[in-house]
């Protein structure tokens, strides 16, 4: 049997705490919302190790490279695992990948939204397969997201035992 959790650290990751917010930050919404075996993953920006919204902030193609995004990205996903492991507890009782939807703060003229949500998508694929970690995406380019972060990634998915 596959086990997210022992892929992570064969490729030497971390995850992150679990979310922690800010004194005063007020977010009406749950990071991660289970509906039987939907599971609903709100935008994510990138957490620092002990939990703490960590950035990036600005816009790609002016204040970060598309490099820069792409690693943002990565540490985007490994963000949302370590927020998903919180609520539905082993990753394994993942299914099924369903949809990504990365939101990419854009300099005028910045074309490479793709390659910046990248990051995200390849280590799915990698800590999942591409059994249970292929996915419809969307990579956009915004004029600006919340508290001026770089990058914000949503998803959907499937879990078992609902």
């Amino acid at each position: 049997m596959h086990i997210p959790e022992h892929r992570l650290t064969e490729l030497g990751l971390d995850l992150p705490a679990p979310v922690t917010l800010a004194p005063g930050l007020h977010l009406p919404f749950t990071f991660v919302n289970r509906r039987g075996n939907r599971v609903l993953i709100s935008g994510h920006p990138k957490q620092a190790a002990d939990g703490t919204i960590a950035g990036p902030y600005g816009q790609l193609g002016r204040d970060l490279t598309t490099e820069e995004g792409q690693h943002a990205a990565r540490d985007i996903a490994l963000s949302v695992l370590a927020n998903l492991k919180a609520e539905i507890g082993d990753l394994s009782r993942v299914t099924g990948w369903l949809r990504v939807f990365g939101m990419v703060n854009s300099a005028p003229g910045y074309d490479q939204q793709h390659l910046v949500i990248n990051g995200f998508s390849d280590l799915i694929l990698d800590v999942f397969g591409a059994g249970i970690g292929r996915h419809a995406r969307s990579a956009i380019g915004v004029a600006g997201l919340p508290m001026n972060f770089a990058i914000e990634v949503e998803a959907e998915l499937l879990i078992s035992g609902a």
